[in-house]
């Protein structure tokens, strides 16, 4: 699942990597309008499996994951450099008890946050990622609302379910401090990869090879 300032095709490489290995793979689309609007896109999505779930959250979408991972359907969940509030708490919550502000990120009027310079996506998200599709991902990016960053878990599933938590090394999004505080605080099995933030992107085989494992594990 997409995080801020992207889609689902930036799960292109992943999905097809796992379709290869027999895996059914969804990619949820979220609105980014609110934190209650994309756990009810993932519930959406959650609704058509007829198997077991493996849910994997990037960046933000850790913070959906963690809320729509309560689903029975969901076996186990992947963070990749992803926020992970716990029960209660937002997003800005979280940020705040790491002191991890987001510095510069401004709203437009209607109250949403775009990322949409290529050059400073590249610095911010992608610095391992090549020029042209630093591009089209600057280019297929969804905006977020301001107003998800402030919507609360109600039971964090991390409490119930496995977990298993890709810190990303070289991450100028999500520092790497935090990462690995995150990935303790929630007892995740912890993997690591000399990657910026767009680890789907840059790192394809890694992130769909912990997915293959995470479900695999989860089975037992």
């Amino acid at each position: 699942m997409h995080g801020a300032f992207a889609d689902g095709s930036s799960w292109t490489e992943v999905i097809a990597a796992l379709q290869r290995k027999g895996y059914h793979v969804t990619a949820v689309q979220n609105p980014l309008t609110s934190l209650e609007d994309d756990v009810s896109a993932t519930r959406r999505v959650l609704a058509r499996q007829s198997g077991d779930v493996i849910l994997v959250g990037h960046s933000y979408a850790g913070a959906v994951v963690t809320e729509a991972g309560n689903a029975d359907n969901v076996k186990g969940i992947v963070y990749l450099s992803a926020l992970v509030p716990d029960s209660g708490e937002s997003v800005s919550d979280l940020l705040m008890r790491l002191k991890a502000p987001m510095d510069g990120l401004k709203p437009d009027n209607e109250g949403f946050i775009w990322l949409d310079d290529p050059a400073a996506y590249r610095d911010v998200m992608a610095g391992d990622v090549p020029e042209a599709h630093v591009r089209i991902l600057a280019a297929t990016q969804v905006p977020i609302s301001v107003s998800a960053f402030t919507g609360k878990v109600s039971h964090a599933a991390w409490h119930d379910k496995p977990t298993w938590y890709l810190v990303t090394e070289e991450d100028h999004a999500l520092k790497v401090p935090v990462q690995r505080t995150l990935a303790k605080q929630i007892g995740a099995h912890m993997t690591t990869v000399k990657s910026s933030h767009m680890s789907l992107v840059s790192h394809p085989a890694v992130v769909a090879n912990l997915i293959d494992r995470a479900a695999k594990d989860a089975q037992h």
